[in-house]
């Protein structure tokens, strides 16, 4: 059995060996397929590094070599550095205030009705104040709140000594040069504040080698800027100049931006309440330049001043002044902001690969999914599979190369999408370790193929499964996109139900997926590199989970794709142990014995009137089976097909129960029209479809029972040509030959004699691509591919269907020189087997029409005869005389005899057919003869029977039969 299924695992890898090296170019398009998300992915991430700053941002807190320091601003200041490295003590930064530059400050233009705003020429030289608006239920107390918010007033230069000192003095920052200055109420001419500041030396982590921080102090000088508090009656005043400043200004080019406004409400003495609006937006050049002035870091890596240091400092400003109004002694001092402690980090280059999202890559995974689905269905939908399982390929050799196949192509597209998102600088792959990545691909690979085999089993159509596979991918991608990721996301969801929910392949796909993003996207702020071995133990991921799920699913979709292919569905599969079992128990034979005489009584009861052939052959089955060898090659034992009516039809009686025996050598033809049951008899000995009651013995192995070793010694011709359209003809006889042991030189000479004895061996044809064939070559191959190997019984239904009269000749001649090894059943339409009996020199052992109302033939040393006495007891009188004499020729020959029986009558030419009891050759001539002297009579014959005029009535006869 071990060798067996060696040659059988050898026929099947060379046979897709063939098909797959003509199908080269398909499969390198969808090898190299990930080629083009990568590179459209790969070549947006350089086409963005390429157009933006060659230098990353930087910190003030990086030690690098190319420090340079403009001391006359700090906006001058630029660092450039790679890497970030740990920072276990940040330096102290004064908070700074957010401002309008000089020349968008609002000035009096026309653009506000109020004319307490500063004259417009203040834009030339750079002087225009800082204005904030001021509101509250209660002027008086605002306006004294107003007068004490920037203080003290200093009128000469100022030279501090700590950062700590710096709290009295409100420091700001604009947008547009980003240069330092304080605000004052009044600033004196050249007014300036001087206070060192610490700038870090930080010294990069690489590898896993210590760093260190430290830190330079540099004196910062920075100008007056006068900040104005003006009043406006309401909040909606203020809103309106607001807006009107802001909106101004982005779309004319022309802005009159106000820096700050306060509502007081109904503050007093004894109670304080406010409202601030500020200016929330900024440019990404803000941000990258406000990364070295105040290192507090938000999760886009940089400094979002408005949520951080804008609005504690506008609420401190107020909180001073009000507490100074009280004179309590009380201050709200606002020192310095300082960076949280980190590990060191790269900030790396741009990488566009976590931006994307998960989605693009799940579906490229996924890809392969239809692919290996319509590949499977193909070979269900035209029953190619069930062809090479009747000339005795099995299970496992089929399972195996299928399946190492489809193995072998996902591998090279799992390596093809981690090798060329590497190289295009995907950082999704190259930051994660290889090896994790491999073992979760190849799991998910695993699954995806024992989940196509598993669908496969439900699906007969090719279009059907890959619209089906299309949409399965694209559906449940969107689905893991939308909806699973928030669940992975909501910490607040159990679990349990990510887990569920993981049981759909494709979840489990999107999960490693996400899982690999985050982590870079995560290592972007922490000391982090991808998933590593290590992560896997991580409950927080959930990858090691997910694996598991993964590898049990495989092998649970294995299993019911194997159970499904072989059983078909669950019952029939608990049906097939329950009659293994009872066999087991009584014995094939006795239960044969049982069941044959249950059926033979029900067949009794069914059929009224019953031929004595019939009963006979009936008998003579009975006798066999109750012998322990009996030698026959086929027995039918009331073979019985019905198929069950649906929306309110009545059952369809396919096959009426069929008993007969055949020996080796013999040849069994059962002929009749279309609907008579031929083909569904040879399904069943075949295996394509179970009885529905009987059974039949093939070498002595039952049908039910025994299938997979009968198919080792069968050969098959179906009706219609089980083909592959990619290999030749001479492959097709290679591949079934090798199914059949054959070998080497054996193997040559049987294909060379299967290819001549069909006529597919002159000219080149048997080289030639199946799908370059006629019709009549397809049958003639399929003929040869059903005698290829010796096979004990041989099935061709309908065999010369699309032959000429040359080939149906050739082919039946092999058909003869075939039985005399082998027992051969075949049917065919009654002309086709008019030919064969003309043809070919066969005689009758026995003929008879079975239940079914088609005829069955054994060839064997008697004359035709038997077959025209049966079914033709009549001559054919034909009479041609002028018209106008019918009725005279039909009186003349009811006289000869009055069981005559007119067929048709036609321009004077009269057919009758004359029964032969009781007629008289000698007498038609006498009387023929005598009327030519008294009607004009043309020409006149007299013939027997033909064989077509048999199968003719018999298949009238069967046609008008009645069923119970």
């Amino acid at each position: 059995m071990g060798g067996s299924r060696l040659e059988q695992t050898n026929a099947l890898f060379r046979k897709n060996l063939m098909i797959q090296r003509r199908a080269c170019k398909t499969n390198c398009c969808l090898v190299l397929f990930p080629l083009l998300l990568c590179s459209v992915v790969g070549g947006l991430q350089i086409a963005i590094r390429r157009s933006s700053s060659t230098e990353p941002p930087t910190r003030l807190d990086c030690a690098c070599s190319n420090v340079t320091i403009d001391e006359n601003a700090m906006g001058g200041l630029s660092l450039g550095c790679p890497d970030e490295c740990p920072l276990p003590r940040a330096p102290r930064w004064p908070p700074l205030l957010q401002i309008p530059p000089s020349q968008y400050r609002a000035v009096g233009d026309g653009l506000f009705p109020f004319t307490d705003l500063p004259d417009a020429s203040c834009r030339a030289t750079g002087s225009c104040p800082a204005t904030f608006l001021v509101t509250g239920g209660n002027q008086s107390f605002v306006t004294s709140v107003m007068d004490n918010m920037f203080f003290p007033d200093h009128s000469a230069s100022v030279n501090l000594t700590d950062v700590a000192t710096l709290s009295e003095f409100v420091l700001a920052t604009d947008d547009g040069t980003f240069k330092q200055s304080f605000l004052q109420n009044k600033c004196a001419p050249n007014q300036t504040l001087s206070y060192p500041e610490q700038f870090g030396n930080e010294i990069a982590n690489r590898g896993n080698s210590l760093c260190a921080s430290a830190y330079q102090t540099l004196e910062i000088d920075v100008q007056c800027t006068e900040a104005l508090m003006r009043w406006r009656d309401n909040l909606k005043t203020i809103n309106d100049e607001l807006y009107r400043g802001y909106y101004q200004g982005n779309n004319q080019n022309k802005t009159d931006e106000i820096a700050a406004a306060y509502d007081f409400l109904s503050s007093d003495q004894g109670n304080f309440n406010l409202i601030i609006s500020y200016n929330s937006s900024n440019s990404d050049d803000v941000y990258y330049a406000v990364e070295f002035l105040i290192p507090i870091l938000n999760e886009g890596g940089s400094v979002d001043i408005p949520n951080f240091a804008q609005v504690p400092r506008l609420a401190n400003m107020a909180s001073n002044a009000y507490l100074q109004l009280r004179q309590n002694g009380f201050k709200m001092s606002f020192d310095f902001v300082k960076d949280m402690p980190r590990v060191a980090r790269h900030l790396g280059q741009f990488d566009i690969s976590p931006l994307v999202g998960q989605l693009p890559f799940v579906w490229t995974m996924e890809l392969l999914f239809p692919v290996i689905l319509t590949n499977l269905v193909y070979e269900r939908q035209k029953k190619l599979r069930i062809m090479m399982k009747m000339h005795g390929l099995g299970d496992l050799p089929y399972w195996a190369i299928s399946y190492c196949y489809f193995l072998l192509l996902s591998l090279l597209y799992v390596m093809s999408f981690m090798l060329f998102g590497s190289v295009l600088g995907l950082s999704l792959f190259r930051q994660n370790s290889y090896g994790v990545q491999f073992i979760f691909y190849f799991a998910y690979m695993n699954l995806q193929i024992s989940f196509a085999f598993l669908m496969a089993t439900y699906f007969s159509s090719v279009r059907t499964a890959a619209v089906t596979g299309y949409l399965y991918i694209f559906v449940s991608g969107l689905l893991a996109d939308v909806l699973f990721r928030h669940y992975v996301e909501d910490v607040y969801l159990s679990r349990r139900w990510i887990t569920l929910m993981e049981l759909v392949p494709a979840f489990s796909l999107y999960r490693v997926v996400y899982e690999f993003s985050q982590s870079i996207l995560a290592g972007r702020y922490m000391a982090s590199s991808g998933i590593q071995c290590v992560d896997l133990s991580d409950p927080t991921n959930g990858l090691a989970g997910v694996l598991t799920i993964m590898i049990l699913e495989w092998f649970l979709f294995l299993l019911s794709a194997f159970y499904l292919d072989r059983f078909g569905s669950l019952t029939n599969g608990i049906r097939r142990l329950a009659l293994l079992v009872r066999s087991w128990i009584v014995g094939k034979h006795f239960q044969a014995a049982q069941q044959q005489n249950t059926q033979l009584q029900e067949f009794r009861a069914s059929i009224e009137v019953e031929r004595a052939d019939v009963i006979k052959e009936r008998e003579m089955v009975e006798q066999i089976l109750q012998e322990s060898s009996s030698g026959y090659s086929v027995i039918c034992d009331n073979l019985k097909k019905v198929y069950r009516g649906q929306d309110g039809n009545a059952d369809k009686i396919a096959v009426r129960g069929i008993s007969l025996c055949m020996s080796h050598g013999q040849c069994l033809g059962v002929l009749g029209p279309n609907g008579a049951g031929k083909t569904t008899l040879i399904n069943m000995l075949t295996g394509f479809s179970k009885p529905t009651s009987g059974t039949a013995y093939i070498e002595g192995m039952d049908i039910l029972l025994d299938m997979d070793r009968i198919y080792t010694g069968i050969g098959v011709c179906p009706q219609d040509d089980l083909l592959w359209e990619n290999l030749t003809g001479r492959e097709h006889l290679m591949f079934y030959g090798r199914l059949k042991k054959l070998k080497g030189t054996a193997l040559a000479e049987a294909i060379e004699e299967s290819l001549r004895s069909v006529r597919l061996f002159a000219g080149g044809v048997a080289d030639k691509l199946v799908r370059k064939y006629s019709g009549g070559m397809k049958r003639r191959l399929s003929v040869a591919i059903s005698l290829i190997g010796n096979p004990k019984v041989v099935y061709m239904d309908e065999p010369s269907s699309g032959l000429d009269p040359a080939s149906r000749k050739d082919l039946w001649n092999a058909v003869k020189s075939a039985k005399q090894e082998r027992a051969i059943i075949l049917t065919s339409k009654l002309h086709h087997f008019i030919s064969i009996l003309k043809g070919a020199i066969f005689r009758l052992r026995d003929c008879f029409k079975n239940p079914n109302g088609f005829v069955q033939i054994r060839t064997e040393p008697k004359d035709l005869d038997a077959l025209k006495d049966r079914y033709g007891g009549s001559c054919v009188l034909t009479v041609t005389a002028p018209v106008g004499e019918e009725e005279e020729i039909e009186r003349l020959v009811r006289s000869i005899s009055p069981a005559a029986n007119r067929v048709y009558c036609l321009s004077g030419t009269q057919k009758f057919e004359i029964p032969k009891e009781g007629m008289k050759i000698s007498e038609v001539f006498r009387a023929m003869e005598d009327a030519k002297s008294r009607l004009s009579i043309l020409a006149w014959g007299l013939t027997d029977t033909t064989l077509e005029d048999v199968f003719v009535r018999v298949a009238k006869d069967s046609d008008s039969s009645t069923v119970t």
